[in-house]
């Protein structure tokens, strides 16, 4: 799988991530089989937070201890993955960005992870009760610590994400948004502005619409299926190649739990849209011809 830099790091990854928000109810030879087929895949970053679990038998902390078990019966897997986790959901405040809680929360999920540090460390949600300097000086200290290299936001507006930038002393390098066909507003929002303008990169989260692309039917998904027509692939593909046809280089992150579907989703990068087809399905999206 082609490989990208990811923002203005030194960490290459796929230019698609697999997530593992369901992965809590795995076994361990079943998650290991997912992970194995991830990398083996080219999809090198992987994608977890402190609350995936949440709900699924094994509750919070769940996705990670999996992740975790994963890890120690293999620890030679460590080395082959980007491990990007998040942080700052704690289900009940709803959300919390003090340092202490952050500090807590990281200490947490390295232990459920069975490793020393994580590659990137993102604040989940904005907490607007905390200000941002006390959540930039967590940050800024786990890096300093090394028990992260880098870190990122996740659902911050570009004005929050600026807000909290201005207290750091390390460079955010990741937005994560949900972006999709169905869900085109991170183009419209600035938020993949922003990324071109910081040389940071947006992960999609859903970027096949929480599988709706697959059960709706309206003039995107007709626009869709034009083009799977037209290249001969599935609906699903085209819906990837779509979320990695902006400008800003976004990767989308996959969650599907079967192999094959981890295996066949590489498709996608095979498919040349044009940036024609990119504008009908923006087009359908605001259902009107662009300017």
């Amino acid at each position: 799988m082609k490989q990208v830099l990811l923002g203005s790091s030194d960490l290459k990854v796929g230019a698609i991530a697999y997530g593992c928000w369901r992965f809590a109810n795995s076994s361990l030879q079943e998650a290991d089989t997912k992970i194995r087929t991830a990398l083996e895949a080219g999809l090198t970053l992987i994608d977890t937070a402190d609350i995936y679990g949440l709900g699924d038998m094994r509750g919070f902390g769940g996705s990670e201890e999996v992740l975790g078990e994963v890890l120690k019966a293999s620890p030679d897997l460590r080395d082959k993955m980007v491990i990007a986790t998040k942080g700052g959901i704690d289900a009940v405040r709803p959300y919390d960005s003090t340092y202490d809680y952050l500090m807590t929360a990281m200490d947490k999920s390295l232990a459920r992870l069975k490793t020393d540090y994580v590659d990137i460390y993102q604040i989940h949600r904005p907490d607007i009760t905390t200000p941002m300097a006390e959540t930039a000086r967590a940050l800024d200290e786990m890096v300093k610590t090394g028990k992260t290299k880098y870190i990122g936001v996740s659902n911050f507006t570009v004005a929050q994400t600026r807000a909290l930038q201005a207290h750091l002393g390390t460079k955010i390098i990741t937005t994560q948004p949900e972006f999709s066909a169905l869900h085109q507003y991170p183009i419209t929002d600035g938020t993949l502005d922003w990324c071109q303008e910081n040389t940071a990169t947006a992960l999609a989260w859903s970027p096949l619409a929480r599988g709706r692309v697959f059960s709706e039917s309206g003039i995107v998904i007709d626009a869709l299926d034009t083009l799977a027509k037209r290249y001969d692939a599935p609906r699903g593909h085209i819906a990837l190649a779509f979320t990695m046809g902006h400008g800003a280089n976004v990767i989308p992150i996959i969650g599907t739990q079967k192999t094959e579907r981890i295996v066949d989703s590489a498709k996608a990068l095979n498919i040349p849209l044009t940036a024609r087809d990119f504008y009908d399905i923006v087009e359908a999206f605001r259902g009107e011809k662009m300017p």
